[in-house]
């Protein structure tokens, strides 16, 4: 079963090597996480400023 998903893994990503599937899976892995605390202060932060005056494009 484990070669079987490490098979599907290398065909649906075009990785070539376990390793890099698996290095792959670590920074997934993080960036994940990572949004997830992200995702945990959303709402709670003071913030002041101007969007006009930040805007570049206009």
């Amino acid at each position: 079963m484990l070669i079987y998903r490490y098979t599907h893994t290398l065909r649906a990503t075009g990785l070539k090597t376990k390793r890099e599937a698996v290095e792959e899976g670590l920074r997934t892995l993080l960036r994940l996480k990572s949004q997830a605390e992200i995702r945990k202060v959303r709402g709670k932060l003071a913030w002041s400023g101007g969007l006009d005056e930040i805007r570049t494009d206009r």
